[in-house]
């Protein structure tokens, strides 16, 4: 700092000494802060904690790569590998991606609760971009519906 010309260097308190210690206090309440109230949930907001698959009884036997992964929220919101997009420009971000994928292929996670008026929106867009649909579901056979709590 330039304190030359109007001498302000004799005007400013010397810098404290001694507060070493405040600054490893705060570091480690913010680790504290993030380990008790650090979930998926704060973290990640748009994503829910009790994400179930529907069940459907042998859907394990069809199962095949797929080239694109979205899912879908009961609000109509849909989760991309670019983000979070509605059901509006979904079909704008399906379209650019089929143009850069030989034989499209889409895997779409929509929970239980997602009403058949939003899977029919995503299913039309899929189709309009030229996607092939493929649509998870668990198999209660194999308990895989897990979702992403990891809650049997």
């Amino acid at each position: 700092m330039i304190t030359r010309p109007l001498d302000l260097a004799s005007r400013l308190r010397p810098p404290p000494r001694g507060l070493d210690w405040l600054f490893v206090v705060n570091v480690g309440l913010l680790v504290l802060f993030f380990s008790l109230f650090g979930s998926r949930f704060v973290l990640a907001p748009g994503l829910g904690v009790d994400f179930r698959l529907p069940q459907v009884a042998g859907s394990s036997g069809s199962a095949r790569p797929t080239s694109h992964v979205i899912s879908v929220i009961n609000s109509g919101q849909v989760f991309t590998p670019d983000g979070l997009t509605g059901i509006d420009d979904l079909g704008r971000w399906l379209k650019s991606q089929a143009a850069r994928t030989a034989g499209p292929r889409l895997l779409v996670r929509a929970g239980a609760e997602v009403p058949v008026f939003v899977l029919a929106d995503v299913a039309a867009a899929a189709t309009a971009a030229g996607f092939e649909l493929v649509w998870a579901v668990g198999d209660p056979g194999l308990g895989t519906d897990r979702g992403r709590s990891g809650a049997p």
